[in-house]
Formats: structure tokens, sequence, C-alpha cells
């Protein structure tokens, strides 16, 4: 009985009825003829209000719906959710649905209406764009089940109470990935790189072609078998190539909801895929104010398992980076030369040249590439033309700032050591684009 009453919805249009209705019985007492009609009316109501719970409730199983989601969430992505709904009545359903999403969404308006004809399936689907990593929590799919008359509604509640984790983003890790394996990562904006000199390992000897490098002639072969022959060769394999994600307060910035620290995860998920898919080995390092973890660097199939896993469980207090440990723990657990891939960020010279003594021993032992990001809504501001003294000096400060991250650019190419200034939304382009310059001049 407690169930029954949670179950029904009294819709407004009976409250209006049996208000007329109201009004017409008092006037029945100065009108006798209406007296009786509103009598006879009220009959009616009542005998279609217990018709209408008759048809809802006759059948308890009229409705079903459940909710499809993927296993896990790609942060920063559109994830699609889909609400499968199947009308059991035997008279088309007037529904309305609520789906309980996570809190991390703040979002209550998720409602749909829709109609299903009898023994009829539908679905719905809808994107959700989680922006934090780590264990969202769906609640129940409510519908809302208008009776035929329309006096009332039931409700079905299917408890579908799951826990589903937002992962790095995989995918567009798997979106460069398909564009690495069929050559076309030009497509995406990645630069296509011309190979300086010839810093390969010999794989073969073959027949000649037509367009193959004639530099490439093995005239001994060529003798022996009285046919054009060449070497053919392939890219050096198995260098190391580390992702090293600062988690200190410097990359809390946010940008479109997003913080910098997630575009960094997701931007290392990439490369690491990228560079194994290049034949390379992919590490990670993370540090704040001390070394959070070390991935050794491999390309074995479990690797990438193991990176996602370790990026999405990072949890940062977001403290003060400590540059000096972080060199320290790089010294004496890397041994061998590696590429550098070192996520930060750093808004003044200044904030720069506190660390620079720390990246520059780096660099002697590693090749290093400092990745830091552009201020987009800076930009955005000084493209903006000044009106008003104030408007004025607000962008003289902010071409300041602007000018102070070039400076640092230039600061680190004096030491030799790379450098990226990269849009948030253009990370992993840039750093994709990066490893493939350094693989073709033979740095690594």
């Amino acid at each position: 009985m407690k169930t029954f009453f949670k179950s029904i919805y009294i819709s407004n249009l009976l409250y209006y009825i049996i208000a007329a209705e109201v009004v017409f019985l008092v006037l029945g007492f100065f009108f006798p003829t209406l007296y009786i009609i509103a009598h006879y009316v009220l009959i009616a109501i009542v005998a279609l209000f217990f018709i209408d719970i008759l048809i809802l409730f006759i059948n308890k199983d009229g409705i079903f719906a459940r909710r499809d989601t993927l296993d896990k969430l790609s942060n920063g992505d559109d994830n699609p959710v889909q609400i499968i709904i199947e009308n059991r009545y035997l008279f088309p359903a007037r529904i309305g649905i609520i789906d309980e999403l996570p809190f991390q969404f703040q979002a209550r308006d998720k409602e749909f209406k829709l109609s299903i004809e009898p023994g009829k399936n539908k679905i719905i689907e809808y994107d959700v764009h989680p922006v934090k990593r780590g264990e969202y929590h769906f609640g129940a799919v409510n519908i809302y089940v208008k009776s035929p008359i329309g006096f009332i509604k039931k409700r079905y509640r299917f408890s579908q109470d799951m826990m589903v984790p937002v992962y790095p983003s995989f995918m567009q890790m798997r979106k460069y990935e398909l564009l690495a394996i069929s050559n076309r990562l030009t497509d995406a904006g990645i630069k296509k790189i011309r190979r300086r000199g010839n810093n390969a390992e010999f794989e073969q000897i073959k027949e000649y072609v037509a367009g193959d490098d004639y530099r490439t002639v093995n005239w001994k072969a060529t003798a022996r078998r009285n046919k054009l022959m060449i070497n053919q060769y392939q890219d050096e394999k198995s260098q190391q190539v580390y992702s090293v994600i600062d988690m200190g307060r410097i990359m809390r910035m946010p940008f479109e909801g997003l913080s910098l620290l997630d575009y960094a995860i997701n931007s290392s998920l990439v490369i690491s895929n990228i560079a194994m898919l290049k034949q390379d080995k992919a590490g990670i390092v993370t540090f704040s104010n001390k070394v959070q973890s070390v991935l050794p660097a491999d390309r074995r199939n479990a690797q990438l398992q193991k990176i996602m896993e370790l990026l999405y469980n990072q949890k940062t207090g977001y403290l003060e980076s400590d540059f000096e440990n972080l060199y320290i723990n790089v010294k004496t657990k890397i041994n061998q030369r590696s590429l550098f891939l070192l996520y930060t960020n750093f808004e003044t010279l200044s904030g720069l040249q506190r660390q620079l003594k720390y990246l520059r021993r780096i660099a002697k032992d590693h090749l290093l590439v400092v990745i830091f990001f552009e201020n987009t809504e800076l930009r955005s501001f000084l493209n903006k033309p000044a009106i008003s003294t104030e408007e004025v000096y607000n962008k003289t400060i902010a071409e300041k700032f602007s000018y102070e991250k070039k400076l640092i650019v230039k600061e680190l190419e004096k030491y030799g050591i790379h450098s990226i200034l990269a849009a948030p939304q253009n990370l992993s382009v840039n750093t994709i684009n990066k490893y493939l310059e350094l693989k073709a001049r033979g740095l690594i």
C-alpha cells in the first residue's frame, strides 16, 4: 500500500476539474438544476478517476527502462548515454523521464518527454561531458506514465545505481592512434617533418623501385644480383620517452572547465601511445612537493594500461613544486638518456629562473622539452580594441605578461632546452609535432 501511494501522482487537470465542480455545487444551492447536474458530474469524475487508476496499476510492469553507458568515461570529451524504454501497456503511453546524473555534472534538467505506442521501444540519447577524473555515481531512472484519461500519473523507478570511473581522455588517444596507424597524422594538424641526415637502423636489402632514394644504392649487392639493389632503413627504436607531469598548484588554473593538470594528463596518455606505436618506450613521472610516482619506460602490451591506471589514480594537493627533488630522483632512478616531456607552467621569467638550474642539470643527462601553457584568456583580451584609458592600462599590463612567455622560450633556448608554448586545446598536437621533429632530427 505504501508503494502504491508513493508511485501515484495526481494530475493538475483533476485539481482544476474538482475546483470547477465545487463552484458548481455552491451555485447549486441557489439553482437546484445546477446542483443536480454537478452531483452527477462529480460521480462521473470519481468513476473516471478509479478507472484511470485501474488502467495504470493493473499492469505492474507496464513500463521497462534501462540506462546504457560506457564502462568508463573519457575526461574532457562528450560521452554517449542511452536510455532504452519499452511500453508494455495496451495503450499509447505518454511518458516523462528524469535521469539522476552524478553530482559532478550539477545538472538537474535531464528531463525528456515522449509518447510510445503499445509494445514498442524507444531510445533516448544524450551526452555527458566530465571535466574531472574520479568516480561518478549515477542514480535511478525515473519514469512518469500518464493515464489515458490524464487524471493521474504512475511513477516507475528503475534503480540503476552505478559507479562509472572517469579516465584520462582515451577518446583523444584513440583518435591520434588511428591517424598514426594510417599515417594520417597531418590530417589532425600534425606537421610533416623532413628527415635530416640518416639516423636510422639498417633493416634489409631490397630491389630498387621508382621513388627510392638513390643515395641508398648498395653497389656490391647490385653487382652480385645484376639488379639495382638498395639498403632499406627504419627509424631507431626503443628510445625512452618520459612524460613528466608537474602536479603543483601552478597547474590548477582552469580552461573550459578542465584544469591545466588534466590537459597535461590527457596529452601524456596520447604521446605515450604514439611513442609506443613508433616502437619507442613510454614512461611516466609525476611530482609536486616530492616525486609521487615513477613508471619505468617500457613498450610491452600491458604498459599502456599501466599508464592509464597510474594517471587515473593521481591525486594532488596542489602544493609548491620541488624541482630539486625531481632532479635528484631522475638522477638516481633513470640512468639511460631519455626524452623528457616536462608538463609545467611558468607565468613569469623570474618563476622560471628559480627552477632553471635544476632544468639545466636534467638537460645535461636527458633531452628535455619544457611544455607550458599560453594564457588564452589574456590573448583574447589583447585582441579586443581598447576604448577607455583604463582599458589601455590593462592592455599594457596584459602585453607585459604575454611578452614574458616569449622571454621564457628564449631563456630556455639559450641553454639548449627545447620548449613548447601551447594553448591548452592544442597541447596534444604540438607535443606530437615536437616528438616527431626530434625523432626526424635524430636527437633521440
